[in-house]
């Protein structure tokens, strides 16, 4: 862990049990995928991981499409935080998605030491042992993402598999002061949903259908994806509404500006839209066109071969750190 910050706890923490009404948090299903997939390479099996969260933030709605994992180390009172990690990922992010920016931080639920430990004696660590989703170094942490943005959203995803799924909560902070000194850090939790655009829903179907089926049947629905079924189902779909705007303009124009049961304002808004949209087409030529599209094929292989190199070194430095 290079260059790490160190933060020392404040003696109190709270939590509000009680949702926000003002906060809501949307998150996309590659967040979830992602913490799992860091749960699961973590080094220290009883440990938290915690990350960056991306996204953006339009008023009080909060959406989380991206994030990142950080290095961390917590002992005792004490955590130690991967800060010059984070910038450099976070720049990296950036050049990719320009439109992100951090609204916080992820973390998994953590086991509490009395129950775990109660539960080891008993001779059972997955029924009996209870995962606290916030905790006295939580504060610190959220402490130091006050620095990356305002009003830092934390995200937590509770990896004790103890239920048929992966729960997910959402909290925002604020400070208890009193005579204008800070006490502790009030967790208020908000509402929290997830969500997911049409390629993000067909790929979790894809791999909820392939979890229950088996081996030859996965061939074959591999094989049915390759031929374009989903491709297919899109194109389909944006025929369909082609072809519905274009009904439209032509019972306006045979109905000299009138459609059905709307009046003429709506009329003319529904045709703004579509003037609008029309516009940000641009007008490109074929031959032009299929070289934009072969520059950019090459450039996302660039980054799928990048982002594997990348993958593979951080996997031989995990190792040689556990060697080590």
């Amino acid at each position: 862990m290079a260059a790490p910050t160190h933060h020392h706890s404040n003696p109190a923490l709270s939590l509000v049990e009680s949702s926000s009404p003002n906060v809501s948090v949307s998150v996309h299903p590659l967040v979830l995928l992602s913490v799992l997939d860091h749960h699961t390479r973590r080094q220290e099996p009883n440990g938290r991981v915690i990350g960056t969260l991306l996204g953006k933030r339009e008023g009080n709605n909060v959406t989380i499409t991206n994030c990142f994992a950080v290095p961390h180390a917590e002992r005792g009172d004490e955590v130690a935080i991967g800060k010059d990690f984070n910038r450099q990922m976070l720049s990296l992010h950036l050049l990719a998605s320009k439109h992100e920016t951090v609204v916080g931080w992820y973390g998994t639920a953590l086991p509490d030491d009395a129950t775990s430990g109660e539960a080891q004696q008993a001779g059972n660590t997955t029924n009996d042992a209870k995962y606290l989703t916030i905790t006295d170094t939580s504060s610190l942490i959220h402490e130091f993402y006050s620095g990356e943005c305002e009003d830092p959203i934390h995200l937590v995803v509770d990896t004790s598999m103890e239920s048929n799924g992966v729960p997910v909560r959402a909290y925002h902070s604020l400070p208890l002061t009193v005579k204008g000194m800070a006490l502790a850090n009030v967790f208020h939790e908000v509402r929290c949903s997830v969500v997911a655009s049409d390629p993000e829903r067909i790929v979790v179907h894809n791999m909820i259908q392939n979890a229950s089926v088996d081996k030859a049947e996965q061939i074959s629905i591999r094989e049915s994806n390759q031929n374009g079924l989903d491709l297919t189902v899109s194109v389909e779909k944006l025929l369909g509404m082609l072809e519905k705007a274009s009904s439209f303009v032509d019972g306006v124009i045979a109905n000299k500006g009138k459609s059905g049961d709307m009046d003429e304002d709506e009329v003319h808004e529904v045709g703004r839209k579509l003037a609008d949209t029309l516009s940000g087409v641009p007008s490109i030529r074929e031959e032009d066109f299929e070289s934009m599209f072969n520059e950019n094929m090459q450039d996302m292989l660039m980054v799928s071969y990048l982002s594997n190199l990348t993958k593979t070194q951080l996997t031989i430095a995990e190792k040689l750190n556990a060697s080590l």
